[in-house]
């Protein structure tokens, strides 16, 4: 195919390589970030199909893959407008980096106008794309605060630290009105000094988490041992690739 025109966008995911590929892969997850009833048949040769929410679908073969690292397919419209199937190529390339996936995505058309038409359609389905694979990775989003809150009852050192430790990243940060913390060791010892000066009183989670692309918001209050509220505020979470809390800010109610 003669396909000089063609977009690119890169974006950065907050997952794993091998976590980003599996939604290229697996018809589930394709359909994920697609719509009910697309699909894939992830090698060589194998039929690719989208639909869309609104009924519209995409049609195309794949073209090449390797594993956790590329993906390229045809790329056309069933009905024919704008592009009949087979008409462009769509080439996703994936590499690691710090936080975790720099994702490439390069769409190449026949025909210039055609091109202009999808930019924003990719900015908009890969921001879903991204949201896919978050949802996927905090699935335990609830787990991992709950654990997080719990660590902060726990007067044993050593108990303590390996509960921070199941739950956030070594170099964790918190903030809040009484903390400017770095890295897990701090935490844990600020911890013991809130137990020593505020005896009694339990962190507990109130109401759902709420999750979107590893940034998690909940609710909390500060209970003493006869269950009287004390306290009371906002979490705010940003969460890692491995699922793990990176920081902390703990917002106070007036």
């Amino acid at each position: 195919m003669n396909l000089p025109h063609s977009l690119e966008r890169t974006i950065t995911i907050e997952a794993f390589p091998e976590t980003v590929f599996r939604f290229f892969t697996d018809s589930a997850r394709w359909a994920a970030w697609w719509g009910a009833g697309s699909t894939i048949d992830a090698r060589p040769g194998g039929a690719m199909k989208i639909r869309h929410p609104n009924g519209v679908e995409v049609w195309g073969e794949v073209l090449e893959i390797a594993e956790g690292e590329r993906i390229a397919f045809t790329y056309g419209y069933a009905s024919g407008q704008p592009i009949p199937p087979g008409a462009s190529r769509v080439t996703i390339a994936l590499r690691p980096v710090e936080k975790g996936t720099e994702l490439r995505l390069t769409h190449a058309f026949a025909d210039e106008a055609a091109c202009g038409m999808h930019v924003q359609g990719w900015r908009f389905q890969l921001s879903l794309f991204g949201n896919a694979v978050a949802n996927e990775v905090h699935s335990n989003a609830a787990a991992i605060v709950d654990g997080w809150y719990a660590a902060w009852t726990i007067a044993d050192a050593a108990e303590r630290d390996a509960a921070l430790a199941k739950v956030s990243s070594p170099n964790v940060c918190f903030r809040d009105r009484f903390s400017l913390l770095d890295g897990a060791d701090d935490v844990s010892a600020h911890i013991a000094a809130a137990l020593r000066f505020m005896p009694g009183i339990l962190l507990r989670r109130k109401g759902s988490v709420r999750q979107c692309q590893g940034t998690a918001l909940t609710e909390w209050v500060a209970v003493s041992a006869d269950g009287a509220e004390k306290m009371s505020g906002t979490s705010v979470f940003r969460l890692g690739a491995d699922g793990r809390i990176e920081s902390a800010t703990g917002i106070a109610n007036a």
